[in-house]
């Protein structure tokens, strides 16, 4: 007689390195231009309410053609991360999101 070893459901929250809710960092660079900041801190407020602009970190490229934006979002789940990385990296302003 075999047995079956079939596996049991999986539950998504439970596959994730990311306990929710969490603090996120998120990095975010584009080109050193008005109006980068500003794009980047809407996209975060769209997917966080509560987000906190002042807690924004900036940091510039050797050159000073880019610029570097670090962003603290209040994580809740694996989709809210998903749709804001794909919107920040379909963003015009954004060359790079990690």
């Amino acid at each position: 007689m075999t047995t079956s070893s079939a596996t049991p459901p999986t539950d998504p929250r439970k596959d994730s390195l990311i306990d929710y809710p969490s603090r996120f960092p998120i990095k975010v660079m584009g080109a050193k231009v008005d109006g980068f900041v500003h794009a980047v801190t809407h996209i975060a407020q769209r997917f966080d309410p509560g987000f906190d602009a002042s807690s924004i970190e900036l940091r510039d490229s050797k050159a000073g053609n880019y610029l570097g934006v670090t962003i603290t979002i209040n994580a809740t789940s694996r989709e809210q991360l998903d749709e804001l990385y794909r919107t920040l990296s379909t963003h015009p302003m954004v060359k790079v999101v990690l």
